[in-house]
C-alpha cells in the first residue's frame, strides 16, 4: 500500500468506527481485524501503520467527530506529513476541499472533561488516560514463578508479585508459555487490585461480575487452589470462556453460575450471608481504559453513566447478601469517575447501616473518598478505584 492508501484505508476503518461508537457496536479492535481479514492483500507492515494512524486519530479526538475523514482531517492538521497524502492518488483520499473542517480534538467532550476536573483529575493527569498503554503479564503462580520462567523476550518486573511489563505490541499470545497457561495477559493495576482482595486459603470467595474470569483466575493462584471459588456474571458467552481458560492455567473453579438479570439471589442462595469474600468488578464507563480502548469516550454519554451507576448499587447490594458477618466486599471500577467510586462507596453506607470501609492493602494508588484511586500518570496503570467494605460482625 502506498503512503496515501494507507491514509484512505485509515479512514475507512474511522468512519465504520465512528458508526459503532454512536450505535453503541462493534469495539475499533474488532473493526480493523474484520476489516484486514477481509483485505488480504494487505502486508503486516501496512496493516500495522494503518492501525497506528487509526488509533492516533482516535486519541486525538475528544468528542465523536462527524465522520471518518474529519477524523483524519484533525490529525493530518496534527501531523504536517499527513496533509499532503490527500492527493486524490489512485486508493488515496480526495484532496482537502477550502471549507472541510476537522474533528475537534481534546481529551473528551465538554461534559466529561467538567466530571473528570470534579472528580479531581488534572489535566496532566486526564492526558495520561489516553497515552499508549504497555503489555502486562502475570506468570501463574500454579504453574511457574517470575523468576525462573523462560519467555522468548526479556522484560520488566514490576511490584505485583507475578507482573511484568513489555512494550505496546509484543505477540505474547503467540508464546508457548501463554498458550501452556504459564502467564496471562492482565494489566499491573488489575494485579494489584486482585491482591487487594486479601484472598486466603480455606475462604469461600464468591467473583460477582467474572466475566471471562481473568480475576478468577489470578484469585486461584493467589491461593494456590486452597480455596472454594464461585464464579458468577449474568454474560453467557464470557463466562462460557472461563472454563477453558482455568483448565490451561491449572485453576480449580469450585462453582460456575449464570445469572438471571434481577434474579441474582435465586442462582446464589446457598451462599447467602455465606461468603468470606466477595469481589464486584462491576461494569462502568471504562474511563480508566481509555489508553486501551480510546473510542470508549465516543460511546459514553450521560444517560449511560448513569444507568451504569445505577447497576453498580444494584450489585452492590447483592454483594451484601452475600458476605458473611465480619466479612469483606470488595468494589472495583475501572473508572476514574467520582460517581463510580467514592460515591457509590458512600451511597452504599447509606444504605448499609454498620457496614465499614478499610484502605485496600495494596502499595500504588492515592486516597480518594473512602477507597483508593490508581491512574496511570501515578501508577503507570490502567486507572482503577478499588474499596474495602466490611460487614458488621
Amino acid at each position: 500500500m502506498t503512503p496515501a492508501a494507507r491514509v484512505q484505508a485509515a479512514i475507512e476503518l474511522l468512519e465504520s468506527i465512528v458508526q459503532a461508537a454512536t450505535a453503541k457496536a462493534a469495539p475499533a479492535d474488532r473493526l480493523i481485524s474484520e476489516y484486514f481479514k477481509a483485505r488480504r492483500y494487505a502486508g503486516s507492515k501496512d496493516r500495522r501503520a494503518v492501525r497506528e494512524l487509526v488509533y492516533r486519530a482516535i486519541r486525538l479526538c475528544g468528542p465523536r467527530p462527524v465522520s471518518g475523514r474529519a477524523t483524519m482531517l484533525a490529525l493530518a492538521k496534527h501531523d504536517a506529513e499527513i496533509a499532503p497524502l490527500f492527493d486524490g492518488s489512485t486508493h488515496g483520499p480526495t484532496a482537502i476541499g477550502p471549507d472541510e473542517m476537522p474533528a475537534k480534538t481534546g481529551i473528551a467532550v465538554s461534559w466529561m472533561t467538567a466530571k473528570l476536573a470534579k472528580s479531581g483529575i488534572e489535566q496532566k493527569v486526564a492526558g495520561s488516560l489516553l497515552d499508549r498503554a504497555p503489555l502486562d503479564i502475570r506468570v501463574n503462580a500454579l504453574k511457574g514463578q517470575r523468576d525462573t520462567i523462560e519467555l522468548p523476550e526479556t522484560g520488566e518486573p514490576l511490584s505485583a508479585p507475578g507482573a511484568i511489563r513489555f512494550p505496546s505490541g509484543v505477540k505474547v499470545d503467540q508464546w508457548e508459555a501463554f498458550r501452556e497457561g504459564q502467564i496471562e495477559i492482565q494489566d499491573h493495576g488489575s494485579q494489584w487490585v486482585c491482591e487487594a482482595v486479601g484472598a486466603k486459603p480455606g475462604e469461600t470467595i464468591i467473583d460477582l461480575c467474572a466475566g471471562a474470569g481473568g480475576k478468577t483466575l489470578a484469585l486461584a493462584a493467589k491461593v494456590e487452589n486452597a480455596a472454594t471459588l464461585i464464579a458468577a456474571d449474568t454474560d453467557k458467552r464470557r463466562l462460557g470462556n472461563l472454563a477453558p481458560r482455568a483448565t490451561k492455567a491449572g485453576a480449580e473453579i469450585d462453582h460456575t453460575v449464570l445469572l438471571d438479570p434481577g434474579k441474582e439471589m435465586e442462582a446464589l442462595s446457598q451462599w447467602r450471608a455465606a461468603a468470606d469474600r466477595v469481589l464486584v468488578d462491576a461494569p462502568c464507563s471504562g474511563s480508566g481504559t481509555w489508553r486501551r480502548n480510546p473510542e470508549g469516550r465516543w460511546r459514553l454519554d450521560k444517560t449511560e453513566l448513569e444507568r451504569l451507576t445505577q447497576l453498580q448499587d444494584h450489585v452492590l447490594d447483592i454483594g451484601a447478601k452475600l458476605v458473611r458477618p465480619g466479612g469483606a466486599l470488595v468494589f472495583v471500577t475501572c473508572s476514574v469517575f467520582d460517581e463510580e467510586g467514592p460515591w457509590r462507596v458512600d451511597a452504599f453506607l447509606e444504605r448499609h447501616p454498620g457496614w465499614t470501609t478499610k484502605v485496600a492493602d495494596i502499595p500504588v494508588g492515592n486516597p480518594r473518598g473512602k477507597g483508593t484511586r490508581l491512574t496511570p500518570f501515578h501508577d503507570g496503570t490502567d486507572g482503577f478505584f478499588v474499596a474495602i467494605l466490611q460487614s458488621p460482625c
